[in-house]
């Protein structure tokens, strides 16, 4: 649908906002479970991107109960909407540990697991399950490509036996994330994606062999999302699919997934007959990405020219054809650092916005 985006009482709408579209989330959650051939047990959303309960919320409705997580107020969140199963893709130190275990002992219905990667991680957390009196679940995270956490191949079979002779913690599978898969060619992403497979098939074996529990892997992110989708050995966690944004639709466009998260910014001065100045600079849009940041649905917007802390100049074609207070809509580039930067969205239903979901789990702390 045309300007599907627009926002009938855009007039009550500060800006710079970033606005959601509820139907437009579901299709895409509907769009992922297809990659799954609807067995909502292999996705392991990771909600890094969303960080709202009502998207959380709207995932569990779909029949999704596995969740993946970064940070403490995220795995607080999942347990206050009622997820069955979290994983915290972290390795915790210092006084994480107790906040996560503040969290198992908070939310008795939700499963906590985390990361570890190396044997001194393992006997500090088997310490605290042991001194908390119930061991702590783990996953052992394998350095499948990235080069950013993870036990290497050589470190894993050691590490297995240091944690089978462990009684404070239980191990219940391998995570592998393989970030650093992004290259637009769908066969390059396919070939590296195996690898990282492979890699990460090769510590399962090996753990597998130590326990009579069976194990499971967690592995992925959204641009390998389509390739582990067709193994129905793993649990796949995208994050990013519940709001797309056009870094992605650009080099992923055999997702199919829908837009559903826009920035909505102002004209706030003329600077002369080629430019404009709008509200919407680094603070309110993710900053880590070279220019364009944003890409404009009006294509009278021609480039980007400039950007400060709360500043955003383009050129125009003719900028007698835009007037000070004209809405534009623009959707970022990185969607999960943009939500990052707002403590609440507003929600379009029909054409108009009523209400707003908080961005919750954008606080470092919720309550543990």
């Amino acid at each position: 649908m045309e300007n599907w985006y627009r926002v009938q009482n855009a007039d009550q709408v500060d800006s710079p906002a970033l606005l959601v579209y509820p139907d437009r989330i579901v299709r895409n959650i509907e769009r992922a479970l297809k990659f799954v051939n609807g067995d909502a047990g292999r996705l392991r959303p990771h909600i890094k991107t969303n960080k709202c309960r009502e998207v959380c919320q709207l995932l569990l409705d779909s029949g999704i109960s596995k969740f993946k997580c970064a940070t403490i107020a995220e795995a607080e969140l999942l347990g206050m909407v009622g997820a069955k199963d979290v994983l915290l893709a972290y390795q915790p130190v210092g006084p994480k540990i107790d906040r996560l275990l503040h969290l198992i002992e908070a939310f008795p219905n939700t499963h906590y697991a985390c990361l570890v990667d190396n044997a001194d991680s393992a006997h500090e957390l088997s310490a605290r399950g042991l001194q908390n009196g119930r061991p702590l679940a783990i996953y052992i995270d394998v350095n499948v490509g990235m080069g950013r956490t993870g036990a290497s191949i050589a470190q894993i079979e050691r590490l297995v036996l240091d944690i089978q002779l462990l009684d404070g913690i239980h191990l219940m599978g391998v995570h592998g994330y393989d970030g650093h898969i992004h290259d637009k060619d769908h066969q390059v992403r396919e070939q590296q994606s195996q690898q990282t497979y492979r890699v990460l098939e090769m510590v399962y074996l090996m753990a597998q062999g130590s326990t009579s529990t069976p194990l499971t892997k967690v592995i992925g992110g959204s641009p390998s999302f389509p390739f582990h989708a067709e193994r129905d050995d793993v649990e796949c966690s995208p994050g990013t699919f519940v709001f797309w944004d056009f870094g992605y639709a650009e080099n992923y466009a055999e997702q199919d997934f829908l837009v559903a998260a826009v920035l909505l910014t102002r004209v706030v001065s003329i600077v002369d007959h080629k430019h404009l100045c709008l509200d919407l600079g680094y603070k309110s849009v993710a900053s880590e990405s070279p220019q364009p940041r944003v890409k404009f649905f009006d294509r009278r917007i021609e480039t980007i020219k400039m950007q400060s802390e709360e500043h955003l100049v383009v050129e125009v074609r003719d900028s007698t054809d835009f007037k000070i207070g004209d809405e534009l809509y623009c959707v970022p580039r990185h969607i999960c650092p943009t939500v990052a930067c707002y403590d609440e969205v507003q929600v379009v239903d029909k054409g108009a916005t009523d209400r707003v979901w908080k961005v919750l789990a954008r606080s470092k702390k919720i309550n543990y």
